[in-house]
């Protein structure tokens, strides 16, 4: 009765062992095999070793402004708390290990504007519905094989998010860096836009005005990303607009835009047109409906999108 008594005592403290054990790994939730059966070690097999660890200056300041701007609009809720260099994308294979790790439904991704805090989301790729997630993992896939390729240098940043550990790959040249699913998943945006109009231009007998709005993206790190916009110009003579122009565009980096306008009412006592306008990271997508004209977004990820209507009065 001792042996049976003392070798359940041996049992129960094993048990404790192991589930403190399994408490104190909580802090860390990525893991280091992916679902796809690969690994960081077999990336960090196929890279060239780093002959220095001193960054390129720009990407130093990259990462220096991205720490102050996280500081700054989500406090302590995302932060970089380690950088390790791991060297150079040297063979294919690496290249392709790359590309896969960063799309595996493993690894951690963060979107939103970083300026509205309620709009950012931290989270497992494989945590997407599966609509969301084949947006994703198509629009990772699809910027990586275009962006990083072979020389491409990679280093791992240790993130804190709300107290919990993960880490993510950072892919960067000379002339600065080129992906990572935080960095670049998040956006700096200007929700309110910007405007300008203009004072009538004496054309001949006939007087031209306009007016511009704007909306821009940038990269967390402050450098401007994207812009969307449209450009309304009436022309008039008295108080009577002959003709009505517009113009749109829209273009992000490493990322999907749209644009779309129309005039609505050319000619009489005011000018208008319609707008549909869009800018998203990667991991989502954009469509024009040209019924309601207007722009949507789907999937997930960082985005901005703008229909409307503008009328000009000379």
């Amino acid at each position: 009765m001792k042996k049976l008594v003392t070798t359940f005592k041996v049992f129960a403290v094993l048990t404790v062992f192991m589930l403190s054990s399994c408490q104190n790994e909580t802090s860390e939730i990525v893991p280091e095999t992916t679902t796809q059966g690969i690994s960081i070690s077999d990336l960090k097999r196929e890279i060239t070793p780093p002959t220095s660890q001193k960054l390129p200056e720009t990407v130093q300041n990259q990462l220096n402004e991205s720490k102050k701007n996280l500081e700054k609009y989500l406090k302590n809720d995302l932060q970089i708390t380690g950088i390790t260099i791991l060297g150079k994308l040297s063979t294919a294979k690496s290249v392709t290990l790359s590309h896969d790790l960063i799309s595996d439904q493993s690894s951690m991704i963060s979107f939103g504007n970083i300026i509205e805090p309620t709009t950012v989301r931290t989270e497992r790729i494989g945590k997407l519905n599966s609509e969301e997630l084949t947006t994703a993992q198509e629009g990772l896939k699809s910027m990586a094989f275009s962006e990083i390729k072979t020389d491409s240098e990679v280093l791992e940043i240790t993130w804190n998010h709300k107290g919990e550990n993960f880490t993510t790959l950072c892919f960067y040249n000379d002339s600065g860096i080129i992906w990572d699913n935080v960095l670049g998943g998040l956006v700096m945006m200007n929700i309110r836009g910007n405007s300008k109009e203009s004072s009538h231009n004496a054309q001949a007998k006939v007087y031209s005005k306009w007016y511009k709005q704007w909306w821009t993206a940038d990269w967390i790190w402050g450098s401007k990303r994207g812009e969307m916009g449209y450009k309304i110009t009436i022309y008039y003579s008295g108080s009577t607009v002959s003709n009505t122009d517009v113009e749109d565009w829209a273009n992000i980096s490493l990322g999907k835009a749209k644009s779309e306008s129309k005039v609505s009412k050319n000619s009489g006592a005011y000018g208008q047109c319609k707008f549909a306008l869009g800018l998203c990271t990667p991991t989502g997508s954009l469509s024009f409906n040209s019924t309601n004209f207007s722009v949507s977004f789907s999937g997930l990820g960082s985005n901005m999108v703008h229909n409307g209507t503008k009328s000009l009065y000379p």
